[in-house]
């Protein structure tokens, strides 16, 4: 298979046009042709297979098949009004810090599990002295003695009071 193409030159005179031909060989086409069928023939077999389903559905369709009507919708639970929380139980209070004999008493308690104990009463001491409080337990209830005691901080910037 050939195609031939003329070109015109614009501004030459006729006897410079010139032909450009392009042979094609029956090898190189036939993949191609065979490929471009190939794909008609699924692309057309699928629409026709679809088309068939939908008509099959439509005459198998009889009220003896059709899904049963929905429940009507009960009414919404009302939500019950929010009661009291239940709140835990505190630790008891300890008796405000008068003096250096009371900071020795809480912060031997506070201290009593500590791995470190003269590192915590030293520490514990300071911050009793400095802010007249020390949280009761072993450990935590920090906020119990307000902002003097949890914002303390070591020279590293680590939270002092145990």
């Amino acid at each position: 298979m050939c195609l031939d193409f003329y070109l015109y030159s614009l501004n030459a005179p006729p006897s410079y046009h010139s032909v450009a031909s392009i042979c094609l060989s029956r090898t190189t086409m036939a993949p191609q042709i065979i490929a471009f069928l190939l794909t008609t023939f699924l692309f057309l077999n699928t629409k026709v297979s679809s088309t068939d389903e939908k008509a099959k559905d439509l005459q198998g369709w009889d009220q003896a098949h059709s899904p049963l009507k929905a429940p009507a919708p009960e009414k919404p639970h009302l939500p019950l009004p929010p009661q009291p929380s239940a709140k835990p139980p505190t630790a008891p209070l300890l008796p405000p810090v008068r003096s250096k004999e009371d900071c020795i008493q809480q912060c031997d308690r506070r201290c009593a599990l500590h791995s470190r104990k003269r590192v915590c009463m030293r520490a514990c001491m300071t911050c009793c002295d400095r802010c007249k409080c020390v949280p009761p337990g072993t450990f935590g209830n920090r906020e119990m003695c307000g902002k003097c005691y949890t914002d303390m901080t070591t020279h590293g910037n680590r939270t002092k009071c145990p």
